[in-house]
C-alpha cells in the first residue's frame, strides 16, 4: 500500500490549488479524484467569474477569502500562462427597491474591503456597456471583478503541482476511510492507499468524505445551474452583467468568455441528484427571458450549446475549512460554493497552512517552480510565430478542429498531458469547442486518441464513464 503524507480528495480547482501550494514543500502528495481527469466537477461548468467581493455577508471565510484570492489571481494567472481578464461586472437596478439592494451591496464591499467600488447611474452603465438595457435606472461598478476559464485554471494548478512532485491519482473513488496508527487508510474503487493528512476537497461529496471519519457537523445541498453559450461575436460584451441578487444567488447573469463567446446563466434550481447535470426546456425559457431583461438584444438563435453544472450549497451558509473535529488528520476544504474560484488561491494558501499546522513537518522543495506553461495555441499566434512553430513541429501545419483553428500538434500535446477523451482534450486546447460542437473534429481526436495515448477504438469516451464515442464496433471491422 503506498503512503502520503498528503492525500488530496477532489481533484476540482480547490483541491488543484491546494495541491500547487502544498508542493512548495517536500511532501509526498497524492491529488485524487473519481473521475478521469482534473476539473471534472464544478470546475468545468461555472460562470467563470473572479467576483470583486462585495456580495458575500460581511466576517464570513466567504468574504474573507473572496477579496484575498482576487488579489492573489493576477499573479496566479501569470505564473500558470492561463487567461485572465479584468473586465469588470455591473451589479444593475431597475426600480427603487433594487437600488436600495445595491446600497446595500456597496456598503457591505466597502466593510468587505473590495477597491473601488463606485454606485453609477444608468446613464453611465450604458456607456460603459453599450447593450444594457434602457431600463437600467442604476448600477454598482466594482472594477476588480473578471473573468477567467475555471478548467484551464485548475488543470494548470494541477499540472504545476505534478511538476513539483504531486501524484495524479484518478479514476480513484473513495469508498471508505479508516485509521491505521499514525495514517488515515483510503479505501479506493483502485485499491487502498495511507496518508498522515487528507485534505477534504470532494466538492458536492464532500459531506459523505467527511461522514467516513464520523464527521456530521455539515451537509451538502446540490444546485443546478444551467447555461446558454452564443457563437463567437454574437453578442459583443465589455463587462460582466448581473442582476439585483436574491436569496438563491446571484442570479441571471450575462458575460462574456475569455475565448471571444459570451453566455447566459446560471438558473438555480435545488435537485436531490448530485449528478443531475440535464438542461430543463422551462429552466432554458426562464433564463431567457431574464437574460434579455438585462441585454434585450441578446440573439439567442446563435446559441450552440446548452449545459449545466451542479454547485456545492453548504449547510453552514459559509465555507467549511480546517480540521475536523472528530479527525483533526482531516482538514476540511468543503461547501465551496461562489465564490469559490475567486477564493481558489486564498483557500488554498489558508488550507496548506492549516495541514502544516497540523504537525505534519515539511521541509521547502527546493526544486519547487510557480511557473506552467500552457500549450501554444495556433489560433492566437501572428504569421512569424506560425513560421516558427510549424518549424520546430509539423505537427503545427495540420488544423484539427476548423471552428477554433486547433493543430494537431496542440491535440498531441494534450494528449501527452494527460488527456484520456475527447472532452478532456477539448478542455486543454479548444478543439470542439466552436459552432460546429466537435461534428467534425471529434472523429479526428479519437484517431490522435487512439494513436497517442493507446486507447482502443471502442474504449474511446466523451468524458469517461459510459460516454462511449463507438457504438457496436468491433475490433477488426473496417472503419468509415
Amino acid at each position: 500500500m503506498k503512503q502520503y503524507d498528503v492525500a488530496i480528495v477532489g481533484a476540482g480547482v480547490i483541491g488543484a490549488s491546494i495541491a500547487r501550494v502544498l508542493s512548495r514543500h517536500a511532501l509526498k502528495i497524492a491529488l485524487i479524484d473519481a473521475r478521469g481527469d482534473v476539473s471534472m466537477g464544478a470546475s468545468r461548468a461555472n460562470s467563470a467569474i473572479v467576483h470583486a467581493g462585495y456580495d458575500c455577508e460581511p466576517g464570513t471565510n466567504m468574504a474573507r477569502l473572496n477579496v484575498r484570492g482576487n488579489a492573489l489571481f493576477s499573479q496566479w494567472c501569470q505564473e500558470l500562462d492561463v487567461p485572465l481578464m479584468r473586465t469588470g461586472s455591473l451589479v444593475v437596478a431597475f426600480s427603487p427597491e433594487e437600488e436600495q439592494s445595491l446600497a446595500g451591496l456597496f456598503a457591505r464591499g466597502q466593510e468587505n474591503g473590495v477597491p473601488d467600488l463606485a454606485l453609477i447611474s444608468g446613464e453611465q452603465a450604458r456607456k460603459m456597456e453599450p447593450n444594457l438595457s434602457g431600463n437600467v435606472t442604476q448600477a454598482l461598478y466594482a472594477p476588480t471583478a473578471g473573468i477567467t476559464c475555471p478548467f484551464e485554471f485548475a488543470i494548470a494548478c494541477a499540472e504545476n503541482a505534478r511538476a513539483n512532485g504531486a501524484e495524479w491519482l484518478l479514476n480513484h473513488k473513495v469508498t471508505g476511510i479508516h485509521k491505521e496508527g499514525d495514517f488515515l487508510v483510503l479505501e479506493t474503487e483502485q485499491g487502498s492507499l495511507a496518508a498522515r493528512r487528507v485534505v477534504n476537497a470532494a466538492g458536492v461529496y464532500a459531506d459523505e468524505i467527511a461522514r467516513f471519519v464520523g464527521d456530521a457537523s455539515f451537509s451538502i445541498h446540490p444546485r443546478k445551474g444551467e447555461y446558454l453559450l452564443l457563437d463567437r461575436n454574437a453578442l459583443p460584451l465589455n463587462t460582466v452583467l448581473f442582476q439585483t441578487p436574491s436569496k438563491m444567488g446571484k442570479g441571471v447573469l450575462v458575460s462574456p468568455t475569455v475565448h471571444g463567446n459570451a453566455y447566459a446563466g446560471p438558473t438555480a434550481v435545488d435537485i436531490d441528484d448530485k449528478e443531475d447535470t440535464a438542461v430543463c426546456q422551462n429552466s432554458i425559457d426562464d433564463l431567457k427571458r431574464l437574460a434579455q431583461k438585462t441585454v434585450p438584444g441578446i440573439d439567442f438563435r446563435k446559441t450552440i450549446r446548452a449545459f449545466a453544472g451542479v454547485r456545492a450549497q453548504p449547510s453552514t451558509k459559509d465555507f467549511v475549512l480546517g480540521p475536523s473535529a472528530t479527525e483533526p488528520r482531516m482538514i476540511h476544504a468543503a461547501g465551496i460554493c461562489s465564490p469559490g474560484l475567486s477564493s481558489a488561491p486564498a483557500i488554498a494558501e489558508e488550507i496548506a497552512q492549516a495541514v502544516l499546522d497540523s504537525g505534519l513537518l515539511a521541509a521547502d522543495n527546493t526544486a519547487y517552480t510557480p511557473i506552467r506553461r500552457a500549450i501554444p495555441r495556433f489560433a492566437e499566434m501572428d504569421d512569424a510565430q506560425r513560421e516558427a512553430i510549424i518549424a520546430q513541429n509539423p505537427l503545427y501545419a495540420r488544423v484539427i478542429c476548423r471552428c477554433c483553428t486547433v493543430t494537431q500538434g496542440e491535440i498531441v500535446e494534450a494528449i501527452r498531458r494527460g488527456a484520456r477523451d475527447v472532452d478532456a482534450v477539448k478542455r486543454r486546447t479548444m478543439a470542439g469547442m466552436g459552432r460546429c460542437q466537435g461534428g467534425f473534429c471529434a472523429p479526428r481526436v479519437m484517431e490522435l486518441l487512439e494513436k497517442e495515448a493507446g486507447i482502443a477504438p471502442e474504449a474511446l469516451t466523451k468524458f469517461g464513464g459510459n460516454s462511449h464515442m463507438i457504438a457496436g464496433y468491433t475490433r477488426g471491422e473496417e472503419r468509415a
